[in-house]
């Protein structure tokens, strides 16, 4: 996959490496457009894009279906921890609680 660097906290750092948690969401809010809180597949589409995952809208739909326990067609704060996983198993991504 060709993942390579993302910004976080005002620095680049490479996707092969860890990212924890709490860089994760930090990321993740950039794209939180209208920010109402929550990711819309529109929203999460736009993160992929930029760390130039394939097929974004596809994944997109498939991370929100997978993280998102209410049905509501958004991923909050409650729901991040399946996001990460999907995250994990889908894009390759490295998160770590530390």
């Amino acid at each position: 996959m060709a993942i390579r660097n993302v910004t976080v906290a005002s620095t680049t750092r490479s996707l092969d490496a860890d990212m924890t948690v709490d860089e994760f969401k930090e990321w993740l809010r950039r794209f939180d457009v209208d920010r109402d809180g929550r990711i819309s597949r529109d929203e999460l589409r736009r993160a992929m894009r930029a760390i130039r995952a394939r097929f974004t809208g596809w994944r997109s739909r498939q991370g929100i279906s997978y993280a998102d326990a209410d049905g509501d067609g958004y991923i909050d704060d409650s729901e991040v921890d399946g996001l990460i996983e999907f995250a994990q198993k889908s894009l390759g991504l490295k998160i770590v609680a530390y």
